[in-house]
């Protein structure tokens, strides 16, 4: 009880806070929607990028130089994380370099913050308004980043650092970047090598269905993993006032991993201790290269084209071996997955006036996506083994090795209209056209069409406080491995997951109402979203099954389902403890929703849809010793977040996590970091409860407890530029 008032009581006592510092501010505002921070403001702290810089920046960066910010976090303006094509923007915090965004998905704009040496930026600006002269539309807040406009001399940044695990596992890695404006070109290039090493710690105990003792698992599994990324970021303005850029990045992400596992048998006695290990050598690589050219006429009009190409590959070749006394091994399972999913994307549009402070954008988009994938499946058994699969027999997969393909068209207008001097309303109409075809193990062809409106509206109700409203149709991307047949690592008893070639896009209506309140005197900013999503078509777990005597499931679409909840995020200066470079950030969240399960017929939440979290992070700044330091908690609100399939169900928890650092900054402007993530350990559980037959049935056949331990990491970073 006291645990969850204190849940209640967090976020209410910072905009208490924030309430009492009001008087004592001085507004950066430019105009109503607009706030600059020159270069100046950050003098004091010895910021080394860019990034270091926004993080000081009250709801723009991340408190503690990593992670999100208060108000939802940054992402590049070019669709980055698996979104649907370049977009219009969706919420949350959009990236620009001078006021353009980076065409690319895996290459985003704000992969290029720290690459941006801090004395290179002229001033840094977060847009609340929206206006056709913005390179993106729709976002929450856009955060431009502007530079000089002549650099004085090349510029370098290194960064090495060295992680230290739980395990006394020691990985090096570091990067280094290059800047310089060479004939008129700005470019910057750079290389990366972050160590990504994993080593999860796994304890399982299971009972039967009599309550009686089933078995217990310990497992060990271990990931050695550097990911490698080069990147390439060219831009050039012409005289006449048009302008390109070029980004591309290749990467290499290698996961092999290896596994030990014992299993002790407690339903005889003695209990029988039986051993395994597993080898997966995975293969992981991407490229991707993109662009943009945009020019404007003597009217004031703009027409601009983007265009992004990318390509990633997945080799994956999991094997597993019982391991015997005398040390012999023998191979029991062989499971191998590949695959190559390719992305071509381009968008051109035409952005004109129309009447006084109106504005109208008319364009198009197409996008082709297509995924090659192949599995393969050999267990010990009755038949005749094989190279191919290990040595071992071969098993037939249903849609094992598919192609699917996806071409869409989407022409788009949106008008802006600044309708006062406090009030502005932007509106798009977006109809999408796309085709899906399957060949391969199966074929299948089919056509989509979706009508997609949205509109924004916000009122500045004084310079301070933004209120904003927005209604929109939202077309979610499909995976397209759920399309195909896919590998189960998450459960010893399932080797495979099937593929569904029957998908729909999952398609919802957004209502949202935020309202956002900047403290004076940069004193910090509070905002809260109240949200309802109507969510259509939602795809979970569905029952695919040949035969009673061989349960399947597959994602699918299920029905229909409603979303909502509250988020308030708060980030302050301590004025009001005479602590001004203290900056206390506070993200709270509540949410629910509703949908029909298909196996039961019953109300329940979304899949794996949490409850809520609160994150309380801090960070403080000592100019004078050139010193910084912070640390943050988070913890989601556990219960009730669960996962339905044909023949159980799983439930996950987890403890809060707890990260701290501190950094100097030497006079040379070098900085020397220190972190130490997880510091109370995170333990991830989940527990699942598996039935006879189908979960309607209700017949209780096991219940396994697992938790999941990854455990403290602690890492040295030195950044310094010449």
């Amino acid at each position: 009880m006291l645990k969850s008032g204190i849940y209640r009581l967090g976020p209410l006592l910072l905009l208490a806070f924030g309430s009492l510092q009001t008087t004592q501010a001085q507004n950066l505002s430019d105009d109503e929607t607009t706030v600059t921070y020159p270069a100046s403001y950050f003098a004091n702290y010895g910021a080394v990028s860019a990034k270091d810089m926004l993080d000081r920046i009250p709801g723009a960066g991340s408190t503690t130089g990593g992670g999100s910010s208060s108000s939802g976090g940054f992402r590049g303006a070019g669709g980055g994380g698996g979104g649907r094509g370049f977009g219009s923007g969706s919420g949350g915090n959009e990236i620009l370099i001078n006021g353009k965004r980076t065409a690319g998905k895996s290459n985003q704009t704000s992969g290029l913050l720290d690459r941006i040496n801090a004395d290179q930026v002229n001033y840094i600006q977060l847009i609340r308004g929206t206006s056709g002269e913005l390179d993106v539309r729709g976002s929450d807040q856009v955060i431009n980043i502007v530079l000089f406009e002549e650099l004085d001399n090349s510029s370098m940044t290194y960064q090495i650092n060295a992680d230290r695990y739980r395990d006394s596992h020691a990985q090096p890695g570091g990067n280094l970047s290059y800047s310089d404006r060479i004939a008129g070109f700005d470019l910057v290039l750079s290389a990366v090598a972050e160590p990504r090493y994993g080593h999860d710690e796994i304890e399982e105990d299971s009972i039967l269905g009599d309550f009686s003792p089933n078995d217990r698992v310990i497992e060990d599994r271990i990931r050695e993993q550097t990911s490698y990324d080069l990147t390439a970021n060219l831009g050039y303005e012409f005289a006449s006032g048009s302008s390109m850029r070029f980004n591309a990045l290749y990467s290499i992400n290698d996961n092999p991993t290896e596994v030990r596992r014992s299993t002790t048998d407690l339903s005889v006695s003695p209990s029988i201790v039986n051993l395994q290990r597993e080898d997966i050598p995975g293969e992981q690589d991407n490229w991707e290269v993109g662009g943009d050219y945009e020019t404007f006429f003597d009217n004031g009009s703009r027409f601009k084209v983007l265009f992004v190409m990318n390509q990633n590959n997945r080799d994956s070749t999991r094997e597993r071996f019982d391991v015997f006394a005398d040390g012999s091994e023998e191979k029991n399972l062989f499971l191998n997955s590949r695959s190559r999913t390719e992305e071509e994307i381009v968008r051109g549009s035409y952005t004109f006036d129309i009447f006084n402070n109106q504005d109208v954008e008319v364009g198009a988009e197409r996008a082709v996506t297509t995924l090659n994938s192949n599995l393969s499946l050999g267990v010990q058994g009755d038949g005749t083994p094989s190279a191919a699969v290990g040595g071992l027999v071969p098993v037939t997969v249903d849609n094992a090795n598919s192609t699917v393909q996806e071409e869409r068209y989407e022409p788009f207008i949106i008008h802006n209209w600044l309708i006062s001097d406090r009030m502005t309303l932007e509106s798009h109409l977006l109809y999408e056209y796309s085709e899906i075809q399957q060949r391969g193990d199966v074929a299948n062809k089919r056509d989509f069409d979706f009508i997609k409106p949205k509109f924004d509206l916000r009122y500045d109700l004084t310079p301070s406080i933004q209120l904003r409203g927005s209604m929109e149709k939202v077309v979610n991307q499909l995976s397209f491995s759920d399309f195909v047949a896919a590998t189960d690592s998450e459960d010893e008893d399932s080797n495979t997951f099937a593929g569904n070639a029957n998908l729909r896009q999952e398609w919802l209506w957004k209502y949202d109402l935020n309202a956002e309140y900047r403290l004076p005197n940069d004193a910090g900013v509070v905002d809260a979203n109240l949200f309802y999503h109507d969510h259509h078509d939602v795809i979970e777990r569905i029952d695919v099954s040949p035969s009673e005597d061989d349960l399947r499931s597959a994602n699918g679409n299920i029905g229909d389902g409603i979303m909502y909840g509250l988020r308030v995020n708060a980030s302050l200066r301590m004025h009001m403890l005479d602590m001004p470079n203290l900056l206390v950030t506070s993200q709270w969240s509540v949410t629910d929703s509703e949908i029909t399960d298909p196996f039961t017929g019953e109300e329940r939440r979304f899949a794996r849809f949490g409850r809520g979290r609160w994150t309380l992070s801090f960070r403080h700044d000592i100019p004078r010793l050139k010193v910084n330091w912070g640390g943050s908690w988070s913890n989601r609100f556990d219960g009730n977040q669960k996962i339905f399939d044909i023949d159980d169900e799983q439930d996950f928890i987890g403890e809060p996590n707890l990260s701290v650092f501190g950094e100097w900054i030497s006079p040379r402007g070098t900085s020397w970091r220190f972190d130490a993530r997880d510091l109370s350990n995170n333990q991830q559980c989940r527990e699942r409860t598996r039935y006879i037959g189908r979960l309607s049935a209700g017949i209780l056949e096991e219940i396994e407890d697992r938790c999941t331990v990854r455990g403290l990491v602690m890492s040295l970073k030195v950044t310094g530029t010449f």
